[in-house]
């Protein structure tokens, strides 16, 4: 996977979304990610820009609104709570990366998070596990 961060020069929330990528990231090995500042309109419209910073995940920005416009303002994220600031959370930044951590994930059968029944005392049906 291709993870790319365009920002613009001095941009206060290129360093909050990079730190926030590092910890979403944590322990992926199949990720390549990269940084570029972009330094005029042009190029914000040719690489996909929607405001500073944005994120790139294989050549598409996963958090861009429809009809948005390339360009090097500042941007604002809407957080799942509501709130804005100048960078997705870790949260969604995992959400869009296809990363769980251990606690994200649905434990026992299916992902269901249900364990097999126990039968006690212990029985030879295949329902249940003895443990």
């Amino acid at each position: 996977m291709r993870v790319e961060m365009l920002t613009v020069p001095d941009c206060p929330n290129g360093p909050v979304l990079k730190e926030r990528l590092v910890l979403a990231l944590a322990g992926r090995t199949d990720v390549e990610l990269t940084e570029n500042v972009v330094g005029d309109q042009a190029e914000a419209e040719h690489r996909g820009m929607y405001g500073s910073p944005t994120l790139l995940v294989d050549g598409r920005d996963p958090f861009a609104a429809p009809g948005a416009e390339a360009g090097l303002s500042c941007r604002l994220y809407r957080g799942a709570d509501g709130r804005i600031g100048g960078a997705p959370s870790v949260e969604e930044l995992r959400r869009v990366l296809g990363t769980t951590t251990g606690a994200d994930q649905a434990a026992g059968r299916a992902g269901q998070g249900r364990t097999p029944p126990t039968c006690l005392p212990p029985t030879s049906s295949p329902t249940c596990v003895q443990r």
